[in-house]
């Protein structure tokens, strides 16, 4: 019995599909494993995919605040001409504009979020004000006032094919991808919104390790195949 314990504890790189939310993984994982305490190393919104990095058992939960420190990289497709409420494609459309900004103009406008650079978190976030979410007074039209936080950034452009941007963004905690975007649209004076999301890298563990969270739920990914893949090193 012990055994059968230690073996469903451990990290487990997952690749998460669209549309699941993390707590998805998190119950998903708990009903395949039968484990009731199980966390992650920083969530993604339901649009992204890309790698969670799920903590499963209480020994490795507790070291949370180790990963979730860790920077992280991101592919990101940025959609100009149309700004969202939420900053990405989940929201609804603010404006439109027919501004197509010339390469140079982006490539100015992407010096802006390289090194040590100040966020104002997204309305539609989970951060809390006064414990309310920002995104629940969102949803009731409300706006508050948010400071801004201190990140460290590098933003490298892929391709540039209007109206989309392709970016690479290596980051530090608590950075909002679709609020570059937003700001980024902001700059160019034509408004964008982030259309596409992959996390490729967490701290040291990249999309390539990840088995295919879609397997967890049509069934594709045995229960072997979980317990196999789960990283059982003890946490530093």
């Amino acid at each position: 019995m012990n055994h059968e314990h230690r073996s469903s504890e451990g990290i487990l790189l997952v690749d998460k599909p669209k549309g699941k939310t993390a707590f998805d993984l998190v119950a998903i994982l708990r009903r395949r494993l039968n484990v009731k305490t199980i966390g992650h190393a920083g969530t993604l919104d339901p649009m992204a995919t890309g790698v969670m990095v799920m903590l499963i058992g209480k020994k490795y939960t507790t070291q949370s605040n180790q990963f979730l420190t860790e920077e992280k990289e991101y592919i990101g497709q940025v959609h100009l001409g149309i700004e969202t409420d939420s900053y990405d494609a989940e929201g609804k459309e603010v404006s439109t504009s027919p501004i197509v900004p010339p390469e140079e103009q982006l490539m100015q406008a992407l010096t802006t979020f390289q090194g040590e650079i100040q966020q104002i978190p997204p309305m539609f976030s989970a951060k809390k004000i006064n414990g309310q979410k920002l995104c629940n007074l969102a949803r009731q039209g409300k706006t508050v006032e948010r400071q801004p936080v201190t990140l460290t950034v590098k933003t490298e452009l892929i391709s540039y094919a209007y109206p989309f941007i392709e970016l690479r963004i290596i980051c530090s905690k608590g950075t909002y991808v679709r609020s570059i975007a937003h700001d980024l649209g902001k700059l160019l004076g034509c408004g964008a919104h982030l259309s596409a999301l992959v996390r490729t890298r967490s701290g040291s563990n990249s999309l390539s390790e990840c088995i295919d969270g879609a397997g967890l739920y049509s069934g594709d990914i045995s229960l072997l195949e979980i317990v196999n893949n789960l990283r059982t090193t003890p946490p530093k």
